[in-house]
């Protein structure tokens, strides 16, 4: 069963993302590899970081456990004991450390065949690369640095509604959800394709060398069938609140949307 969204399906931001973003890349792999062979080839590559998390709260809980002092003190109790007793009992609480997690991120690069120069990289945005203040998203930046500096061009996919949009110089147009193409012989120039919920995902330019044509990804074909080989419908909650959560209207068009894809077919 398709998915109840026409294009971009939100919830899987919340429940799928680690699985979808994998699928998704591969996919994406395999509808560009045999249009730009044989001159070139789509290589998937992996960078590994670490990053340090912090409590989704910063409020400290009450421990289940505290020193009370005692109303029946020995009668010989030394002074060191008496002192004690009478000193105010405090009750210790519970905090959280932070942690290091292992993350492992796919992306996607195109190379020239003969010379294996990367001449395109495509990057699918995780939500660790839009949390501000993490190594995830400095390290992404950073990478994403290196890329501008370099001769190959970036493609940069956001598919995320929550989290903070990557830098731009001015503002990005209105929209869910971005595709930013960067060719490296116009920056800093870029293409800037923006949609909604309502809208299904577009059709995208990938440059290649000086001299050979563009090719054009079909990102709403790509997410079709990553949905459909993966069967997301069985265990996407759609009654799950979203977050970021809709307005009004789009929760009622939602809702729509929901309750016309359970119906059974007639």
């Amino acid at each position: 069963m398709p998915s109840p969204f026409p294009g971009m399906d939100p919830q899987l931001e919340n429940q799928e993302w680690q699985d979808f973003h994998t699928r998704f890349n591969l996919a994406i792999s395999d509808a560009l590899a045999p249009r730009v062979e044989p001159r070139y080839v789509v290589r998937v590559e992996r960078r590994v970081y670490v990053e340090h998390t912090l409590p989704a709260d910063d409020e400290l809980r009450w421990a289940d456990v505290a020193i009370l002092r005692s109303d029946s003190e020995p009668a010989g109790a030394s002074a060191w004991g008496a002192e004690f007793a009478s000193a105010t009992a405090i009750a210790p609480v519970e905090c959280e450390l932070p942690m290091s997690e292992e993350r492992h991120e796919t992306f996607l690069v195109i190379r020239e065949r003969e010379s294996m120069e990367v001449v395109t990289v495509l990057e699918t945005l995780s939500p660790a690369n839009k949390r501000l203040g993490t190594s995830g998203r400095q390290q992404y930046l950073s990478k994403r640095e290196s890329v501008l500096d370099s001769r190959s061009h970036l493609i940069e996919l956001d598919l995320l509604r929550g989290g903070a949009r990557l830098p731009v110089v001015g503002k990005l147009p209105p929209g869910d959800f971005y595709a930013i193409v960067s060719r490296s012989g116009r920056r800093p120039k870029a293409e800037v394709y923006a949609w909604t919920l309502r809208h299904t995902l577009p059709g995208i330019a990938v440059p290649l060398k000086q001299g050979d044509a563009d090719v054009v990804l079909d990102l709403q074909a790509v997410f079709t069938t990553v949905y459909d080989r993966a069967r997301y419908n069985l265990s996407l909650d759609y009654q799950r609140p979203l977050d970021p959560p809709l307005t009004d209207e789009q929760s009622a068009w939602a809702r729509q949307l929901i309750e016309a894809a359970a119906r059974p077919a007639l």
